[in-house]
């Protein structure tokens, strides 16, 4: 009886060591591809994977330099006579062709456009990606750009997914911002990883999104805490904010679009665009939301 115990523990504990070892194993996976994200241009989602000469816009291929050192390669699109601009900011695994969908329709209602990579993204040098936590110091950097270099006076911001958080964590901060149009963006980036375990992995969130979490803040020395826009979106009033997010989205939940509304203050808008992939709010009615971005920009830059 006593052996047959004995042998009883020693296989529970067996058991709880390689269930251990699993869980580490898949949050240091999840870990790396939220740090390392894989990207190719597809055209089905970007709708242009060439440069703004694809769409008969001028450019300069340019970079400017954030205040932790990272290079940040961009282009700049001008307007005549104009002092305002919108700087895009693309989501996690992409670059500076997420806007470009945009451009024409922004640059046409007499905007001068600002698309960067990001850090650890498109032509930049390659370290790893923290979800909007440093890559908000981008934004602002790019702010800086257009306001030293282009002597701009106006500047809107246009972000999608992470884009979207990063954007809303960078115009909380920086009052230079005076409008921002935030797509397909989360609120609670802790919630988001319960969804993404559960539903896509279709695993119970604890205690793997615990281990992930703490491998991501190891690993680069973020704080998750600070990663939810539903914190902070309410102290960008009263400069104003529009959320833009699929009805379908099966990415980021349209639950997460409509916390963000609510906790913003007016002025605000949202649209809930009706589509089924994320971030794809352009792909469902160009015309109607390109008018609906422009004339917000024009009303309040």
């Amino acid at each position: 009886m006593r052996n047959i115990k004995k042998t009883i523990a020693i296989t529970a504990a067996s058991a709880l060591v390689i269930a251990g070892i699993c869980v580490f194993t898949l949050a240091w996976t999840f870990s790396s591809n939220v740090m390392h994200p894989s990207y190719t241009c597809s055209e089905e989602h970007f709708i242009y994977c060439g440069d703004p000469s694809q769409i008969d816009l001028t450019f300069e291929d340019t970079s400017f330099q954030s205040d932790d050192g990272n290079v940040l390669s961009a282009w700049y699109i001008p307007t005549e006579n104009s002092n305002k601009a919108i700087i895009f900011v693309h989501g996690h695994g992409a670059d500076r062709h997420e806007g470009m969908r945009w451009f024409k329709a922004m640059h046409q209602a007499g905007f001068n456009l600002l698309a960067l990579d990001l850090r650890n993204s498109g032509q930049n040098v390659r370290s790893f990606s923290s979800m909007g936590y440093f890559e908000q110091n981008d934004v602002t950097a790019a702010v800086d750009y257009l306001q030293q270099q282009k002597k701009i006076k106006s500047i809107g911001v246009f972000g999608t997914s992470m884009g979207a958080a990063t954007s809303i964590m960078a115009m909380e901060k920086d009052s230079r911002i005076g409008a921002g149009v935030f797509e397909a963006g989360w609120s609670n980036l802790r919630d988001l990883y319960a969804e993404i375990i559960e539903q896509y992995i279709g695993l119970p969130s604890f205690p793997l999104l615990t281990v992930t979490t703490w491998l991501l803040e190891i690993r680069t020395g973020i704080n998750m805490e600070r990663l939810n826009p539903e914190d902070i979106i309410g102290n960008i009033a009263p400069r104003p904010v529009f959320i833009i997010h699929c009805s379908e989205d099966e990415l980021i939940d349209l639950s997460h679009g409509k916390r963000n509304y609510a906790l913003a203050i007016e002025p605000k808008l949202f649209w809930q665009s009706p589509c089924q992939t994320h971030a794809r709010a352009w792909q469902s009615d160009p015309s109607y939301i390109e008018k609906r971005v422009a004339n917000y920009y024009l009303e309040y830059l």
